[in-house]
């Protein structure tokens, strides 16, 4: 296990993958099911029955997806999710520390959470995750911005034919893939859909437009100079 000391401010490269290299999502619910762990986890208030209340919900006139429902206190997270991607068998998250203690908080709320759906829906019992998440502090902006192409953009491009050898011949075919890739935050952070998971934070100034983005991305990967960042910031 690998998690650096940080503290409020401070920018989290988190990432676990499941146990021995197994999945830890068989099939689209169990993937729209993490992402509602995202959303509705992330905060200081936990419902005794969140989800069955969701259930009886999502037949009512009023209900959309994500919401927050009126009978509950109001939101308060316990860390800015700036982006997220999640794969068959890992996932990567960018917290932000702005409570003391919210990204562990966070983090065992996501881990019980979703192991405790994994194995009752399965039939299973045990580990899911290899075992506690790994955090990373990224203190450079710069280092920021590429570890947001990384995990928006390169992860999900992974389940395409050709990943990246297809995005150095034909970038905006592959942008065009990953923009609609349902489980990464790459369309809310491009103001396609919004789940109400992620805060573009210091994002938004550095990205004020999905054309600028766009430039920095194809930049990122012609360039060929991702490799030399993540290097310094992997935590795997």
């Amino acid at each position: 296990m690998r998690i650096e000391p940080f503290t409020i401010g401070d920018f989290v490269h988190v990432f676990n993958r499941g146990n021995r290299k197994l999945p830890i999502v068989y099939d689209e619910n169990d993937k729209w099911r993490f992402l509602k762990i995202l959303r509705y986890f992330n905060d200081e208030f936990s419902p005794p029955n969140l989800f069955r209340d969701l259930a009886q919900l999502q037949k009512a006139a009023f209900y959309k997806p994500f919401m927050w429902l009126p009978e509950w206190p109001p939101h308060k997270p316990l860390v800015k999710i700036l982006c997220f991607c999640l794969l068959e068998n890992h996932f990567h998250l960018l917290l932000k520390e702005i409570i003391k203690g919210g990204v562990t908080k966070f983090m065992e709320k996501l881990g019980t959470g979703f192991t405790n759906y994994i194995n009752v829906k399965y039939n299973e019992v045990g580990r899911v995750f290899q075992g506690p998440y790994k955090g990373r502090t990224i203190k450079e902006i710069r280092h920021l911005q590429y570890l947001n192409v990384y995990i928006q953009v390169l992860n999900p491009l992974e389940l395409f034919p050709g990943g990246l050898e297809m995005a150095l011949k034909d970038f905006e075919k592959a942008f065009e893939l990953v923009m609609n890739y349902k489980f990464s935050s790459l369309p809310d952070f491009l103001g396609k859909r919004d789940l109400f998971i992620i805060d573009k934070d210091i994002f938004k100034e550095i990205f004020p437009a999905i054309e600028i983005y766009k430039e920095f991305t194809r930049e990122v990967i012609m360039t060929g100079g991702l490799r030399e960042i993540l290097e310094k910031l992997a935590i795997d």
